[in-house]
């Protein structure tokens, strides 16, 4: 199973290099991106689930409405992207289930930074998935974590996947800057080792950033962003698709783990 997700915030990476930028500039470049995604889920037939900020919600109502129309999940993502609060858990939830109308079921706190598991399960989250356990210095080393999926109380946890044994992530980051088919191998791994595959990447990669020095953008980051990703998504979805593997949402996938665990005893 393939559980491909895009955390739908607001711009702010120049601010992390010191670059102030404006909130209708971020929005830009985030909507860009995202109808970029758009475009490519469309034209391959998959689904996927959309992590989106309350503030990118308000700002950009069609294309929340395009993300809802076309199939896809829609789950919280805090509030304000740049300065999450403790409270983003309840307030994004009450936020996004008005503007949509539907029920909110997963969480991704911003920049996997920590998240109270008490408040998620207080907020009837079946799912959260703020979790990259990875072997990388900071804030995604994480390796005393499990590598798959668990409960805590009632909520399902989703971390994000790594490579079995040296846990080499397998997010945005490394599809930027890997050879496709070293990333596609190491997915492919994975997905052999633990029957589904956890990813997750940004709609301002999908901007073309190396047209805006101004952003401060380091390499790693700027490197096939805008068309470069685009073809990158759709080389990763397409070969996926061929191997025959279903692309499912978030809520989906947790429904399916948490009625195995919930199966009656049959001994």
């Amino acid at each position: 199973m393939i559980l491909l997700s895009f955390d739908t915030e607001e711009f702010d990476v120049p601010r992390e290099h010191g670059v102030d930028i404006p909130l209708d500039e971020a929005m830009k470049v985030s909507v860009y991106g995202t109808n970029k995604i758009l475009d490519c889920l469309k034209n391959n037939g998959v689904r996927a689930t959309f992590f989106c900020t309350s503030n990118f919600a308000e700002n950009a109502p069609e294309v929340m409405r395009r993300i809802m129309d076309e199939g896809h999940e829609v789950a919280a993502h805090g509030c304000d992207h740049w300065q999450p609060q403790a409270s983003d858990v309840s307030r994004s939830k009450e936020i996004l289930e008005r503007l949509t109308g539907r029920t909110i079921k997963g969480y991704r706190q911003p920049r996997m930074f920590p998240v109270s598991d008490a408040e998620i399960e207080r907020m009837e989250y079946i799912y959260n998935t703020s979790l990259n356990p990875a072997f990388i210095p900071g804030r995604y080393m994480h390796l005393s974590e499990p590598r798959t999926c668990f409960m805590t109380g009632k909520v399902l946890q989703i971390p994000a996947s790594v490579t079995p044994w040296i846990r080499f992530p397998l997010f945005w980051l490394s599809c930027h800057n890997l050879p496709m088919w070293l990333y596609q191998r190491l997915v492919n791994r994975v997905l052999k080792h633990d029957g589904y595959f956890v990813t997750y990447f940004h709609p301002w990669e999908f901007y073309p950033l190396n047209e805006h020095p101004e952003y401060k953008m380091p390499f790693i980051i700027r490197n096939h962003s805008g068309r470069g990703m685009e073809e990158r998504l759709d080389m990763l979805i397409r070969e996926l698709k061929e191997k025959g593997y279903p692309f499912i949402t978030y809520s989906e996938f947790a429904d399916i783990k948490l009625a195995e665990l919930n199966k009656p005893d049959e001994k």
